[in-house]
């Protein structure tokens, strides 16, 4: 199949022309000519959100195959093409369950792929533990890592820990081997942050968000991961991130900022109330908070709802775009399949109207809406 007279995502920037596809990708560019007209609409890679919990109701540490199908059409719908299940803070029996659910998914014809799964805890700080439950913290256990990714079939893409942990840096020395490993829901100071990159570590969660502040004098995670060139995360639903702060990460980090919704089972649904990881959220207005504080518990949008709240906070589209598409990619070590339009990868892509609104989704070549 053919698509021509489109803005496509290329190397960075829009280029007039077009893209020759089946599963795959199989040329790409200005010389493409014939086939449907994409009337001049962006044609970009589909978005890949690396940490979401949830939307519709459901949750992926739910561990229902029926609930993952429901993410994954939810997803689908808005040009997510690609998505990790993010699990919460939990006991090892849910957290197992949760894995194997992942392991044993099949993506409906109208619903996202599964990239992998982004476990966020339990590893992580009783301080900074925010919305996480604090009676499923656990000390960071290299054999604890082994036996939920063996449950997943291999699966976790990322892991999620705070590094001034008891044991922290032995167990980001050997699963950085296998997968990711960001830094997030810390007190780690900028050495303690900096002996973990060191270790192999190489992301950053939710950048802000459940660490330390920047101090001129206690710089902490973030100028850590800058040093260390680090990927990091960034919600930018405008709640949990203010937009000066989006525009400064972004200049700061250019390619390595990567766009995430952090959503949870309230997004796509009306206000009222509902549960993450055992605890009673509460959304109000478009804000998830822990019931009855104002802890934020993560966000009620979309990624693709996420990318064009970062254009209209003055992030440039074709940064916006990557940091929602080829970044994530390569966070999970995945840019070898997806998050560009190039020969031989995949075939997901959206094709968006000058407003940024969804006018078409692909997966592997195959159109879904």
């Amino acid at each position: 199949m053919k698509l021509s007279n489109a803005q496509v995502f290329l190397d960075g920037r829009f280029v007039t022309g077009g893209m020759d596809f089946d599963e795959t990708v199989r040329t790409v560019g200005p010389q493409v000519k014939g086939g449907t007209d994409a009337q001049g609409w962006y044609l970009i890679p589909g978005l890949i959100d690396i940490h979401t919990h949830g939307a519709m109701g459901e949750d992926a540490s739910d561990g229902k195959p029926e609930g993952l199908s429901a993410m994954a059409r939810y997803y689908a719908a808005q040009g997510v093409t690609s998505w990790c299940p993010t699990t919460m803070t939990l006991k090892e029996p849910e957290l197992t369950k949760a894995m194997a659910a992942v392991k044993g998914f099949q993506r409906p014809t109208d619903g996202a792929k599964v990239a992998g799964i982004h476990l966020e805890g339990p590893f992580v700080s009783r301080k900074k533990c925010g919305a996480q439950n604090p009676d499923n913290l656990h000390a960071p256990d290299i054999h604890m890592f082994h036996r939920l990714n063996e449950a997943s079939g291999g699966l976790v893409r990322l892991i999620t820990l705070a590094p001034e942990e008891p044991g922290a840096l032995p167990f980001i020395r050997e699963a950085s081997r296998d997968c990711t490993v960001s830094l997030g829901h810390t007190t780690a100071d900028y050495d303690t942050a900096m002996a973990a990159y060191e270790a192999g570590a190489t992301h950053a969660t939710h950048l802000f968000n459940a660490m330390p502040a920047l101090n001129h004098r206690e710089p902490g995670v973030v100028p850590a991961a800058l040093d260390a060139g680090a990927t990091v995360e960034l919600i930018t639903d405008g709640f949990h991130i203010h937009p000066a702060v989006i525009r400064l990460v972004h200049r700061l980090f250019g390619e390595k900022l990567a766009l995430i919704s952090d959503s949870l089972r309230c997004a796509g649904m009306p206000d009222g109330d509902y549960e993450l990881g055992g605890q009673p959220i509460t959304l109000t207005g478009g804000v998830a908070r822990l019931q009855g504080t104002a802890t934020l518990a993560g966000s009620s949008i979309h990624l693709m709802e996420g990318l064009r709240r970062s254009v209209r906070f003055g992030v440039p589209l074709e940064a916006a775009v990557t940091a929602a598409t080829l970044t994530p990619a390569k966070a999970i070590r995945q840019e070898h399949r997806i998050g560009s339009l190039a020969p031989g990868k995949a075939a997901d892509f959206v094709l968006l109207d000058r407003e940024l609104t969804v006018r078409a989704v692909y997966i592997d070549g195959k159109p879904i809406r």
